[in-house]
């Protein structure tokens, strides 16, 4: 297999150079940066298979860096590394872009499984799989990113995108917060944050709140559904 090329942008060298050693012995290509602005510069001269950010970075924060990596790429996967533990800076970092999100400290191993998760399902989202996803008059289009409804554009961020796109592929299945956080976050879950509510309520404001039938439907003490009535 061709050896998969990971860019760390991460302004604390001992913390960058620890993860370049660690992921060099798993058999990864890494590249560093140690400020935003070559982050930047690096990320768009060369092609990588996944991106770790760090958030409080000189020269350019680790959100506008994803907003710009993800106007560029939007399959790449990228992993938010910060000591920002809080739900309101988690869902930043996911409207920026990010796939994942891991606080600081970490231990290594567990960064490792998310790599090879997110580099894993990257793969496969890549294989064929039907361009147009359909239930009712909701339409979303994988090749396009566009998503309507009865003929109106939607506008979803990528992460909104694919926590749709996995109540899409599961419609009619009841989805517990632990599956959409393992499927969609990739994180182990965590019953201290709402960040999962939040999305199905950013969804359901866009999706539902202005038509005449719901499709999003909470299971209560289960989880959600996505289905017509």
């Amino acid at each position: 297999m061709e050896e998969r090329k990971l860019l760390i942008v991460e302004d604390e060298k001992k913390i960058a150079n620890a993860l370049k050693k660690g992921l060099s012995e798993n058999g990864y290509h890494v590249e560093m940066a140690f400020d935003g602005l070559i982050g930047r510069k690096l990320f768009l001269s060369h092609s990588y298979d996944l991106v770790i950010l760090d958030i409080n970075l000189p020269g350019l924060n680790g959100y506008e860096l994803c907003k710009i990596i993800r106007n560029h790429n939007q399959q790449v996967p990228v992993i938010m590394l910060t000591a920002l533990s809080s739900t309101e800076d988690k869902i930043e970092g996911f409207d920026a872009g990010a796939d994942d999100y891991v606080i600081k400290p970490f231990e290594f191993k567990e960064l490792l499984v998310r790599i090879r998760a997110l580099l894993k399902r990257t793969m496969y989202q890549q294989l064929p799989t039907g361009n147009i996803l359909k239930v009712g008059g909701l339409e979303m289009n994988l090749d396009t990113k566009e998503v309507k409804r009865e003929g109106q554009q939607i506008l979803l961020t990528a992460k909104e995108f694919q926590l749709l796109e996995y109540f899409m592929r599961n419609r009619n299945r009841v989805l517990s917060r632990a599956d959409i956080a393992e499927s969609v976050w990739d994180i182990d879950f965590d019953t201290k944050t709402n960040v999962i509510d939040v999305y199905v309520n950013y969804l359901r404001n866009k999706i539902d709140k202005h038509f005449s039938t719901r499709l999003i439907h909470t299971q209560v003490g289960m989880g959600y559904i996505l289905k017509e009535l």
